[in-house]
């Protein structure tokens, strides 16, 4: 199989605009899904030859820059336009890890409820997340950096201590503006949010921890 079937090259003009929905983007020109360009069998020989890898539920171009519209972008088919990735997914998508969670946890971005089937590698909350609270990323929606730095912090495991340890390394403003909104906000868990956020000041944030 050629690599040219999966290069990078596009025509001229034909930019990503990742934060307009429904448009020509990454995700329709880099991202490939079982059974929609291709099949699940063309897609697992490609990726035997070298010419594509996976990323997240999707597959790129081996010589594809991966960016957070792309990560975000792989996320279409369980996003689709109601749901939005948070806490470690989310974390994921801003580059805080090289790989996804092993159970992405998404929430209802959209005033309508949504019937989500349970899935046993999703984690979905229906608590519709406020629409300043999230940015559209490779056509699907994410939580901000701030919004996903206060999930983070919320919730008291290893894991998600070091997603936001890093995410506020990466981000600094976000941690400042994820402190205010708690500090305004009532949400469960608040303190210990609190408490853990001022303690990642940028000159004693380690992120190896």
């Amino acid at each position: 199989m050629s690599c040219g079937r999966f290069s990078t090259a596009t025509p001229d003009g034909s930019a990503a605009e990742d934060r307009v929905r429904h448009t020509a983007s990454m995700r329709s020109v880099f991202l490939y899904f079982v059974d929609d360009r291709l099949s699940r069998a063309e897609l697992s020989a490609a990726r035997l030859d070298g010419d594509i890898v996976e990323l997240g539920d999707a597959y790129i171009p081996a010589d594809a820059v991966e960016t957070a519209a792309l990560r975000a972008g792989s996320l279409a088919r369980l996003l689709g336009d109601s749901l939005a990735a948070t806490h470690l997914s989310a974390a994921w998508i801003h580059g805080t890890s090289p790989f996804p969670p092993a159970r992405h946890t998404v929430q209802r971005a959209v005033p309508r409820r949504v019937h989500m089937a349970p899935e046993r590698q999703v984690v979905y909350r229906d608590l519709a997340v406020a629409q300043s609270d999230l940015l559209i990323l490779g056509g699907v929606r994410v939580t901000s950096h701030a919004r996903t730095l206060m999930d983070l912090a919320r919730v008291p495991d290893a894991e998600h201590e070091l997603a936001a340890r890093r995410l506020a390394a990466a981000s600094p403003e976000a941690r400042d503006a994820a402190i205010e909104r708690l500090e305004r906000g009532a949400l469960p868990h608040k303190r210990r949010a609190l408490s853990f956020l001022r303690g990642l000041a940028p000159d004693q944030l380690d992120v190896t921890r």
